[in-house]
């Protein structure tokens, strides 16, 4: 039996900012071997070579997650570089808010691609390593929004309740094969998420709310740490967490 985080090979969605880039920061500081994947290429490239200046271990691979195809690389490639993956934080998510009767139907498909096919892709390309080495864990980030409904959000949360159901349905298939599923839901942290919201009325009030209580990234990458810190027989399955001062 293994436990902790010293030397596990860990591939990062959404790595560019937020909670992937302080994920990635709080895993290789712990010892792990991070691999990170975002569609802005200079910054990735920039944190990997600010890690692995610093003695760590990280290799960056632009990545569009709405492409099955470059999220197969980029976990092909943290195989090829490091010999195996032990972890997968699909991370990446868009959060245009905005009530259905404004019709923002390009952005209600974008996202469907990024906050649920993103996710299948990371599950996809993942789980033929993760079968064949009899180990792995899948973490996938879901919200309190898949949790409870907010009017205004609503397509946004039916995208994080889904991330919640295929998360449970992955975890029952897996079973057989020693593999761990997480579900890690956040409320209000400080990242660039409110920058997607396109309708400015709206994202003026969500930025003021979440100003007032949002914790930092960091709580985030801290859970993030428990989950693959615990002992390979330990299968911590779903983490809900907000700011003390959250009320939804």
């Amino acid at each position: 039996m293994s436990h902790g985080i010293r030397n596990k090979v860990v591939v990062i969605t959404g790595a560019s900012s937020g909670l992937g880039e302080a994920t990635a920061r709080h895993l290789a500081e712990r010892g792990a071997s991070v691999v990170l994947g975002a569609r802005r290429s200079d910054r990735i490239a920039a944190l990997a070579k600010e890690l692995t200046a610093a003695g760590f271990k990280a290799i960056a691979v632009p990545t569009d997650v709405t492409d099955q195809h470059q999220v197969k690389n980029l976990v092909d490639t943290a195989v090829q570089e490091f010999g195996r993956i032990d972890v997968i934080l699909n991370n990446a998510g868009l959060m245009p808010l905005a009530p259905l009767e404004r019709l923002k139907i390009d952005e209600w498909d974008r996202m469907i691609d990024v906050n649920i096919k993103g996710v299948l892709y990371g599950i996809a390309a993942a789980l033929p390593h993760m079968k064949a080495q009899r180990s792995g864990h899948i973490i996938n980030v879901s919200s309190v929004y898949g949790h409870v409904v907010d009017p205004g959000a609503t397509v946004y949360c039916a995208t994080k309740f889904a991330v919640r159901a295929l998360s449970e349905g992955l975890r029952k298939e897996v079973k057989p094969y020693n593999i761990r599923t997480t579900i890690i839901s956040p409320g209000a942290v400080s990242t660039e998420l409110l920058e997607h919201i396109s309708e400015k009325d709206i994202q003026a009030g969500t930025k003021e709310f979440v100003r007032k209580i949002a914790v930092g990234p960091d709580t985030f990458a801290r859970t993030v740490a428990f989950a693959v810190n615990e002992p390979d027989d330990v299968d911590i399955n779903e983490i809900l967490f907000r700011p003390t001062a959250q009320p939804v």
